[in-house]
């Protein structure tokens, strides 16, 4: 293939005349009428033995969100700012509310430590992060938002098409309206924000009824963060993430290299890597595989954190860096504010 040779600008351009030109053909033709959503859900019906007619006349429903495929782009690294983005995460009110909701959720969170490995703090922050502790799950219909991406948002279309047909899976299950039920503008449920296809591979029924809900039930939420972490490579206690400081140009291959831990901490010294705060109290693997990310904001000097496993399982949730340190930075916060520290409690008949 013959690389383009189009400026970034126009290419970006391009694709946002590309998307806008879906939108507008989309406003035009009710889903359920379109060739290629037909042929969709035929398929999924094969697959999942349900109902096609039952499948396009929710789709016939479904309402295209220009505003959703606007907000889905990904700024520009001139408008990147980790020191804007940790402001509206970790605020006082959210830590304050997320002991509280350790406190109340107390026995959940001694379970799902004691059977996947994960700090209470880390489901905590991530359940926090993501809605607030459940009391913002989303006001978008879910039906719109995973419908507009799967067929008018090319750049990750496959993605969400596979999300919307999980989601027809998901409602039989579950005997959700799919025309009701709402959530994030990426169609994201509950109160964890799983997306659909999460809810099939990831949830799980922890408090014993019989059901997974993660719209209702907090305890099920719980453990099903507990599970997704683990599913994705948890190591249990060991860190996150640590600080550093840099010397020289070294560094710039390991920062070069993505969030994926591909380096040993005993080599970051050749990088001109230095470890830095919590790492210097405690005893780091040597041998273990870590990363080396900037975190930048406009006009400011850019902090450096290395990432080890742990870190990078957190953004199997959502892949971003920002998301990753957030979660982490608010889970140590909600901890230090723990006091006096929460004893475990047993699980339930023990």
């Amino acid at each position: 293939m013959v690389p383009s040779i189009r400026p970034p600008f126009v290419r970006a351009f391009l694709a946002a005349f590309a998307i806008a030109i879906a939108g507008a053909a989309s406003a035009r033709t009710p889903y359920a009428d379109r060739p290629e959503v037909i042929e969709f859900a035929n398929q999924i019906a094969k697959r999942h033995k349900l109902e096609a007619a039952s499948i396009l006349k929710s789709l016939r429903q479904a309402k295209h969100q220009a505003t959703i495929v606007r907000w889905m782009e990904p700024l520009p690294p001139s408008q990147r700012s980790w020191k804007a983005y940790a402001g509206r995460t970790l605020t006082s009110s959210r830590i304050d509310e997320g002991v509280q909701f350790w406190t109340a959720n107390q026995a959940a969170l001694v379970r799902a430590h004691e059977r996947f490995g994960i700090p209470p703090e880390i489901i905590v922050s991530i359940i926090g992060v993501e809605t607030n502790y459940g009391k913002n799950t989303g006001s978008w219909r879910v039906l719109d938002a995973l419908t507009t991406l799967a067929f008018d948002y090319p750049r990750r279309g496959a993605f969400f098409r596979s999300e919307l047909e999980y989601f027809f899976v998901y409602a039989k299950e579950t005997g959700t309206d799919v025309e009701a039920l709402k959530g994030s503008y990426a169609g994201a449920l509950g109160i964890p924000q799983f997306m659909p296809g999460s809810y099939l591979r990831y949830a799980i029924d922890f408090d014993g009824d019989g059901r997974r809900d993660l719209v209702n039930n907090v305890v099920d939420a719980i453990g099903s963060v507990g599970n997704f972490l683990s599913e994705h490579g948890w190591q249990p206690n060991e860190p996150v993430a640590f600080p550093v400081s840099l010397t020289g140009e070294a560094h710039q291959l390991p920062l070069s290299a993505g969030i994926e831990p591909r380096f040993r901490v005993g080599e970051l010294d050749q990088y001109g890597i230095t470890l830095n705060g919590a790492a210097l109290n405690q005893p780091v693997n040597e041998d273990a595989l870590c990363a080396l990310i900037e975190f930048e904001t406009p006009n400011k000097p850019s902090e450096f954190w290395i990432g080890l496993k742990n870190f990078y399982v957190i953004t199997r949730y959502n892949q971003s860096s920002f998301y990753a340190m957030s979660v982490n930075a608010l889970a140590e916060a909600v901890k230090a504010k723990m006091s006096p520290p929460i004893q475990p409690v047993p699980p339930p008949g023990q």
